[in-house]
């Protein structure tokens, strides 16, 4: 069985709005409904909705899907944090899950599938879905080793001269064996500037146990179309309409 967890607790404060940023309308759809059609297109059988801020709005504007269920972050402490809050809904669950955040409306049917095919063909504890950017400022960097195994994430602002060069970019899509990533949670730390448990730190810390894990360079560079200001809104919702 394919589970998922949506990160969709923002309040999107650059957004303008005083809606839930995943509430937020592109081509008149909340940008939200987007990730959970593509998430039920490739048959994931329980999606697990983390909300947080306004959630009953949230809830009342998703209650028309099957397959959803709703877990509160009542505080917003990180993407790891957001995740924690969903351990009793995933415990019983010894398979896979897709955690991704419900503010990528550019997600793409064919990435996922593919996550998911790579998951089930060697079941590693970790799938990063990553891409390959021709600008990838202000995106964290894939670390490699010689032989190419992933190393680790290396964020912007920490990354050398060097690392800065590296286009490959995590796209925080990411396919855990569930068992593994809940161990691996029990050891995020808030040691860093946010004070907040990063979802981005669990690949390391696996790769830190002997688990594998597993670089995967699957996604397009559209579904790197973040949104998180009205004008990154107007460029995706232009981009949806070429195609």
């Amino acid at each position: 069985m394919k589970y998922a967890v949506v990160m969709a607790a923002g309040k999107g404060t650059r957004m303008k709005s005083e809606l839930p940023k995943v509430l937020f309308p592109i081509l008149k759809r909340p940008m939200v409904e987007y990730v959970l059609d593509a998430l039920e297109q490739v048959g994931v059988d329980k999606i697990i909705v983390v909300v947080g801020y306004r959630s009953d709005l949230v809830r009342e504007t998703l209650a028309h899907r099957r397959n959803l269920e709703f877990v509160e972050q009542t505080e917003q402490l990180g993407t790891g944090h957001a995740v924690m809050t969903c351990h009793a809904k995933l415990s019983p669950h010894k398979d896979s899950v897709i955690v991704l955040a419900g503010d990528c409306p550019m997600i793409q049917v064919d990435s996922i599938r593919k996550l998911f095919e790579a998951y089930h063909n060697g079941f590693p504890s970790c799938i990063l879905g990553t891409a390959h950017k021709e600008n990838p400022v202000g995106l964290g960097r894939i670390l490699r080793d010689e032989k190419g195994e992933f190393q680790g994430i290396i964020e912007d602002k920490d990354a050398t001269p060097e690392q800065k060069t590296i286009t490959e970019v995590n796209m925080s899509y990411y396919v855990f064996h569930t068992p593994d990533l809940l161990e691996a949670l029990t050891h995020l730390r808030t040691d860093n500037a946010q004070r907040e448990y990063y979802i981005t730190d669990t690949p390391a810390i696996m790769k830190s146990q002997g688990k594998r894990v597993i670089a995967l360079p699957v996604l397009q560079p559209i579904e790197s179309l973040g949104i998180n200001t009205v004008e990154e809104a107007n460029i995706v919702e232009e981009t949806m309409r070429k195609r």
